[in-house]
């Protein structure tokens, strides 16, 4: 129920604001407008008020404004408030309001949760200096060893941890070329992704297999349990459990937990110095318990309101970049189709963030919003770019086209995002354990 109510909450926001914004602009040039409808039939309320009906429509998979003389094959009475009876710039400002709506609100929430402040991991704004490559990764298959500086993924630059990440995650089981700096000489890898999975959710992204040189350090230490009974201290830094680096906290808790009453060698740093401690976790249930609680290293973000301002603008520019560069690798077959999600994955998404709080809810409604309001300025026939696109190059033509011109370019359009359409619920279905077992070639 929860995550049919953050659904049914995030979409119809999201339509609410998009249409909204066709609904003012329309208005604002004089337009009639005869329906403002949210969701699709069967509509489930209504009302009038002056020359237009508001409704709700029963499914909450979109909405629509519907204006007098839109299409040309309305009846046409000449009348100046009409859609088409008016300017091209001034049909313009109706279309594009939609998707610059979602924009806008992209932007005001991404500002709202920054502002709110957050704790962030301290890696992530550094540069990308390896400091751990997995073992049997497909980086050190390939040669990247620790201490590489990576410069650049396929050619684009990466200055960071988060945005090496984000590069990698969009390309599993396409191979990447990968610059690094070792020893002061440049040295590039061709490297393969391997596809991993976010938990349960099973949503797929690339991995490499290189983390940076951080480790978790520990804020709590329960009396009378393994842990202080074998010495460990707030503060310690986690580095290695029998020979093997930790990373983050969750890789320290799960060697615990599948060790239950067997001694371990910890590396620990305190103070600057390095130590091995002995510890044997003792047995909870199933599972090994040390009364230690790791943490990994974070940074305090509290930015002022002009401050958080910027830093929206900035992140959802850099976001947008994001996801034209995956539209393209989508056309040049650089990026996974699998990479795209449908309504169930965006469901799924909106019920899980609902029960982390309302920020992450928010967080989540704004990387929709921005996604809609880039998709829907496309110049694809049906999408508002794509009558844009229509009327640009009627303009450039210095005629209009015939209805059945823009007919058959408009069934172009619906081919493609019927396409896509398919692509995605299929995604979406193969993320769901007892369906994926109805396919036999999965």
């Amino acid at each position: 129920m929860t995550t049919l109510l953050a659904f049914g909450f995030v979409l119809g926001v999201l339509v609410f604001v998009h249409e909204l914004g066709h609904f003012l602009a329309a208005k604002r040039v004089g337009i009639r407008v005869l329906k403002f409808q949210l969701g699709f039939n069967p509509t489930i309320l209504s009302f009038h008020r002056g020359d237009t009906e508001y409704s709700i429509g029963a499914l909450p998979l979109g909405g629509y404004v519907k204006m007098a003389g839109e299409s040309p094959e309305d009846v046409r009475t000449g009348r100046d408030d009409e859609f088409l009876s008016k300017t091209k710039w001034q049909r313009f400002q109706v279309l594009v309001m939609g998707p610059a709506m979602n924009l806008l609100l992209a932007f005001v929430l991404t500002a709202v949760v920054l502002y709110r402040g957050a704790e962030v991991p301290v890696f992530e704004d550094q540069p990308p200096v390896v400091g751990v490559v997995a073992a049997g990764s497909p980086a050190e298959r390939d040669g990247i060893r620790p201490g590489d500086r990576i410069l650049a993924v396929n050619n684009r630059s990466v200055q960071t941890w988060e945005a090496f990440f984000i590069a990698i995650a969009s390309k599993p089981d396409r191979e990447v070329s990968i610059d690094i700096v070792r020893d002061g000489r440049a040295m590039t890898f061709r490297v393969t992704p391997a596809t991993a999975s976010a938990g349960q959710s099973r949503f797929e992204y690339g991995d490499v297999g290189v983390l940076p040189n951080v480790h978790p350090h520990l804020v709590a230490i329960s009396p009378d349990e393994p842990g202080a009974r074998a010495g460990l201290r707030v503060g310690d830094v986690i580095v290695a459990v029998d020979g093997k680096t930790i990373t983050f906290h969750p890789d320290f808790r799960a060697l615990i937990a599948k060790n239950p009453n067997k001694t371990m060698s910890l590396s620990i740093l305190r103070d600057g110095a390095q130590q091995t401690i002995a510890v044997t976790p003792r047995q909870n249930g199933a599972v090994g318990y040390l009364g230690v609680t790791p943490v990994d290293e974070t940074k305090s973000i509290n930015p002022t309101a002009v401050q958080a301002i910027g830093m929206s603008l900035r992140k959802n520019v850099q976001t947008a970049g994001l996801i034209f560069q995956t539209v393209w690798g989508l056309i040049t077959r650089e990026t996974s189709p699998k990479q795209l999600m449908g309504p169930l994955a965006i469901a799924q998404l909106s019920g899980e963030s609902a029960q982390l709080g309302l920020v992450a809810l928010l967080s989540l409604m704004s990387m929709i919003s921005l996604n809609l309001g880039l998709l829907n300025l496309m110049p694809i026939p049906i999408l508002d770019g794509g009558h844009i696109f229509i009327m640009a190059l009627e303009g450039i033509a210095r005629r209009d086209f015939s209805v059945r011109v823009k007919e058959k370019m408009l069934l172009a359009g619906f081919v493609v995002l019927m396409m896509l359409m398919v692509t995605v619920i299929y995604n979406d279905l193969t993320r769901i354990t007892w369906i994926e077992r109805l396919m036999p070639w999965r």
